[in-house]
């Protein structure tokens, strides 16, 4: 039996991330009464969701499309993931001039186990405040954010998500002729090289320990590296991508850190080897001098790097919060919602190395509270487990209804 809300809403998904989450999320909502809207923009799109609306126009008829579609449907709240896409920075535009609530979806602020759903806009485009005191006094009355069980999650299957997600990109082309990709690359080749990743497994983890090794008998400083096609890296950092980014850091590192300290360079999970980093960090070491001070890692336990690290150089990765909980200092160099003062090191970058700054623990306590409690939902988007909290999360969260049980059939089978 379905369970009708007072007020029916219409929810319009546009892109959400790879996999199954925005079609369990919306079909969790038609259970629940609510209208249901998806308007595609690509092969993958409607592989996912085949019922949505295909947008098969150019990208400057898109805004007049989207007006005309609000107006249409009668949309009364628009879901993304992510707002930095083309479509999706004119979508919300479009949506906020038309009185439309705006709901941001983003990897979570928090790691682990924790997604991001904001208002508005997400992480160079929130509206949270960079104020520390502003966070302590939000934060009176908070409760602690709970105690979880580790979620299971599986980059490999989030790997081959996105590789059959563009082999439907390619192979349904001819139904979005005008089709162009956010991301720089071709989307074929990227996928041959994901396969190409997936081969190089052993190769990795052995080249992995080998760097391993040099860490265990030295301090060092933890560089995590993010994808090129991260916004975060495109849009809200002053890089553009990851190599000025690389060379930044490794400049600094070789000026000015301890002679007797390491730089470890930790590959993204999810990177599928377009570019050669190892070879790129190689080469940039040997020019500085300081080849037998870095470490490259295309593996390894994140968690436990943090927690042997003196601590962390960043563009803006959620894993630097994964540092501050930990206690060890994080110096970001771009744009990101937890640069605040008392939460990261606020001196520049070559003084860093030299004298790096903890956490304030109550600052950052107050930060976390206040984040659990406005942005935050428990889930991840890596394995069916943490799908299915995220759901019921994002459900209590966007219809102000309770947790969905989600062992009730569906109202539409959405794949």
């Amino acid at each position: 039996m379905r369970q009708h809300p007072r007020i029916r809403r219409t929810f319009l998904f546009l892109q959400g991330p790879h996999g199954s989450f925005f079609p369990k999320l919306g079909n969790a909502m038609e259970l629940a009464g609510h209208r249901v809207r998806r308007i595609n923009f690509n092969g993958g799109d409607r592989a996912t969701w085949p019922t949505g609306t295909d947008f098969r126009g150019k990208e400057r008829h898109w805004p007049a499309f989207f007006e005309r579609y609000l107006a249409k449907e009668a949309v009364t709240d628009l879901i993304l993931f992510g707002d930095s896409r083309p479509q999706h920075i004119e979508a919300v535009a479009i949506a906020r001039a038309a009185d439309v609530r705006i709901h941001v979806f983003e990897e979570g602020y928090i790691r682990p186990d924790w997604v991001t759903l904001e208002r508005d806009g997400v992480n160079g485009n929130s509206t949270l405040s960079r104020d520390p005191q502003w966070y302590v006094e939000q934060a009176r009355g908070l409760p602690a954010p709970p105690a979880h069980d580790p979620i299971p999650s599986y980059a490999t299957a989030r790997g081959w998500a996105a590789f059959f997600y563009y082999a439907e990109v390619v192979l349904q082309h001819w139904r979005f002729p005008f089709h162009g990709s956010h991301r720089s690359r071709n989307p074929v080749w990227e996928g041959i090289m994901f396969l190409r990743r997936f081969s190089m497994h052993d190769e990795d983890r052995a080249r992995t320990q080998l760097d391993l090794q040099k860490l265990e008998r030295s301090d060092y400083f933890l560089f995590p590296l993010q994808l090129n096609s991260d916004y975060q890296i495109r849009v809200h950092s002053p890089f553009g991508e990851m190599r000025p980014a690389i060379e930044t850091v490794m400049r600094s590192f070789a000026a000015h850190a301890p002679a007797d300290t390491m730089l470890a360079i930790k590959e993204h999970p999810l990177d599928s080897g377009l570019k050669d980093w190892r070879t790129v960090v190689a080469e940039i070491a040997g020019s500085l001098g300081i080849s037998d001070r870095v470490a490259f890692l295309e593996q390894g336990d994140l968690l436990k790097l943090v927690n042997g690290s003196r601590g962390m150089v960043t563009v803006n990765s959620t894993s630097g919060t994964l540092s501050l909980a930990a206690g060890r200092a994080v110096k970001v160099l771009g744009d990101a919602v937890y640069d605040i003062p008392g939460v990261t090191d606020q001196q520049p970058l070559d003084s860093f190395w030299l004298n790096p700054a903890a956490p304030d623990p109550t600052i950052y306590d107050a930060f976390h509270r206040v984040l659990a409690n406005r942005c935050l939902l428990h889930g991840a988007f890596l394995s069916n487990a943490g799908i299915d909290l995220l759901v019921s999360a994002a459900m209590a969260r966007l219809t102000e209804a309770g947790p969905v049980d989600l062992a009730i059939p569906v109202a539409r089978p959405l794949p």
